[in-house]
């Protein structure tokens, strides 16, 4: 090691506990006052030719309170995820293999249920689980009042329920 490594690793070993809690302390996160820490010994190894008789304590703790405060002030213009945005990030577009797998599962299950169901109640019933039609759509496309169509489909569920009692 030259003079310098041991200068720096000598100043590491000294004040990183003091370094670090400087940083935790003014910016109340653990890992930004890591990295800043990390930057304070950076910025002092870069500049040691400025800490010949100089109070290298005060001099370290002056490096970490702008490096800190920078971090700050950068931290406005950061964006901050929300909880929605968070998990909207994390979420596959595609889904997971196994959800889409089980999601056509079901999908042919009730295809099939849906074929069992006597007319109207099928068409209508197909209509508004696999087109994911409301029923006044239905009611419009079909030429049937509201009530007509909403009852429909009230009978067919029920009829559905049956069905998939009965495979269970």
């Amino acid at each position: 090691m030259d003079k310098k490594q041991e200068k720096i690793a000598g100043l590491i070993e000294g004040y990183q506990k003091l370094i670090f809690s400087i940083c935790l302390k003014i910016t109340a996160d653990y890992f930004a006052a890591e990295d800043l820490a990390q930057e304070t010994f950076i910025a002092a190894y870069q500049n040691l030719h400025r800490l010949d008789g100089v109070d290298e304590k005060a001099y370290l703790a002056r490096i970490a309170t702008n490096k800190s405060i920078d971090y700050l002030r950068g931290a406005k213009n950061r964006p901050i995820p929300t909880g929605e945005d968070f998990f909207r990030d994390l979420v596959d577009p595609q889904g997971r293999p196994e959800e889409s797998c089980l999601e056509a599962e079901v999908r042919q299950r009730l295809e099939h249920c849906l074929a069992r169901l006597p007319p109207p109640y099928d068409g209508v019933a197909a209509a508004y689980y696999l087109e994911e039609k409301s029923a006044k759509e239905i009611a419009t496309e079909r030429g049937l009042k509201l009530k007509t169509v909403q009852t429909q489909i009230y009978r067919a569920r029920g009829m559905l329920r049956r069905m998939y009692g009965k495979e269970k």
